[in-house]
């Protein structure tokens, strides 16, 4: 038997997995790595996070991948070299990670699961081709980091969501069914990252009642438009440029009136609909490019905002829950107060009280689709897929 599958055959049959997972999101910011401790699989799964960091993009790393990501006519040399690139550079990465933590050799880690970046998402809601289903892809690949690292790799998890007839999208559903379900609280698990999602739990649910959608622009426009026009910021930070502008309510009408949000639930987006272009398409149609920058900023904040409490109000089928959040939009104070404000009979909490740290919540559950990918087949606890596949996920590197 080759020795690689030996030893992924022996991490199967383990009771207690190391594992590292990693995320790069819509947003850029860096790579989130974290080190997660696992017990069991399913419905008993115990996961405890060991550590766990994220190391920022450079600049230039930035630029070279905002070269490629979400844009239909690239260079395809170019999307080839950075594939591999960018798996060596997380490997890189981890290893930085690894050396920090004194962890000093490989065999300490059972496995990586690894998201890498999305280069293009194409749903058929999006590209509306006759020919052609769905479809995804990311880079940054698994077998760059297996060798460069020397551990197995998990990674390229939303292909087989998509060859099953899913979108690819949102994948955190598993996880925070598996995690963050409960018998008493309903509950909706909300990510403002780039892309805002959430995962609506009922209390004492099963599978059959979960539901998992993204909601449209969560940080991306604000970003965008930010870089733009208030260099060298790459973000609003603390919403301190939003919070000297005033809404403008011919913009947000524009920004809101997109076929996308009468499209049914759920549903999957990206950069390549929610982008700077998009930004520009809704100051032409309700002509208002004399906007101050400000008064620009303060509503794109209010239309992710906006996105988020309609969404909710049409589709939780419950009065009382309690909403978790996560993403580097719950930094921004301005969507946060707001956001309650509009909603204020329901309660907002972060995913650390659910014992999380919300930064580190999408590395740690494709930690998990590993851990499921090793020791489960989900059909125990998720039998009833409600519109979304319950496959396995990952594709398998070795290091050698």
């Amino acid at each position: 038997m080759n020795k690689n599958i030996a030893k992924l055959y022996a991490i199967a049959q383990k009771k207690e997995r190391i594992i590292i997972g990693l995320m790069s999101g819509t947003s850029l910011d860096g790579l989130d790595i974290a080190l997660c401790k696992f017990k069991g699989n399913g419905k008993e799964t115990i996961v405890e996070v060991l550590q766990f960091e994220t190391i920022a993009y450079t600049v230039e790393i930035k630029a070279e991948m905002r070269n490629v990501i979400g844009n239909k006519q690239v260079d395809l040399q170019r999307i080839c070299l950075i594939n591999g690139w960018l798996g060596q550079l997380h490997a890189l990465m981890i290893n930085q990670c690894l050396y920090k933590w004194g962890i000093k050799h490989p065999s300490e880690i059972d496995v990586i699961a690894s998201h890498g970046h999305t280069l293009y998402h194409a749903p058929k809601r999006i590209h509306l081709l006759e020919n052609f289903g769905n479809a995804t892809l990311q880079m940054g690949d698994g077998d760059h980091i297996a060798t460069h690292t020397g551990i197995i790799t998990l990674s390229d998890f939303r292909q087989k969501h998509v060859a099953v007839g899913g979108e690819g999208a949102p994948l955190v559903l598993y996880g925070d069914y598996l995690l963050y379900g409960d018998e008493v609280e309903n509950r909706v698990m909300l990510n403002i990252g780039g892309i805002a999602n959430f995962t609506f739990l009922k209390a004492g649910g099963s599978f059959s009642t979960v539901l998992c959608s993204d909601i449209g622009a969560g940080n991306c426009l604000i970003d965008a438009y930010t870089r733009n026009h208030f260099q060298p910021l790459s973000f609003d930070i603390n919403a301190e440029l939003a919070l000297k502008g005033t809404v403008n309510q011919q913009l947000l009408q524009a920004l809101t009136n997109h076929p996308f949000f009468n499209q049914s639930f759920p549903r999957t987006t990206g950069i390549e609909l929610f982008n700077y272009q998009y930004i520009q398409q809704a100051l032409s149609i309700s002509a208002t490019h004399s906007l101050a920058h400000y008064d620009v900023l303060a509503t794109l904040t209010m239309f992710t905002i906006t996105m988020i409490v309609e969404t909710f109000k049409q589709v939780i089928p419950v009065q009382n829950y309690t909403v978790y959040t996560s993403g580097g939009g719950i930094h921004n104070p301005l969507i946060m107060h707001t956001l309650a404000q509009q909603l204020p009979n329901i309660v907002f909490k972060s995913c650390a009280d659910l014992g999380i740290n919300p930064d580190a919540k999408e590395a740690v559950l494709f930690a998990l689709l590993a851990n499921e990918t090793l020791g489960s087949s989900f059909e125990r606890d998720i039998q009833s897929a409600a519109g979304y596949p319950t496959v396995s996920m990952g594709k398998i590197s070795f290091p050698d």
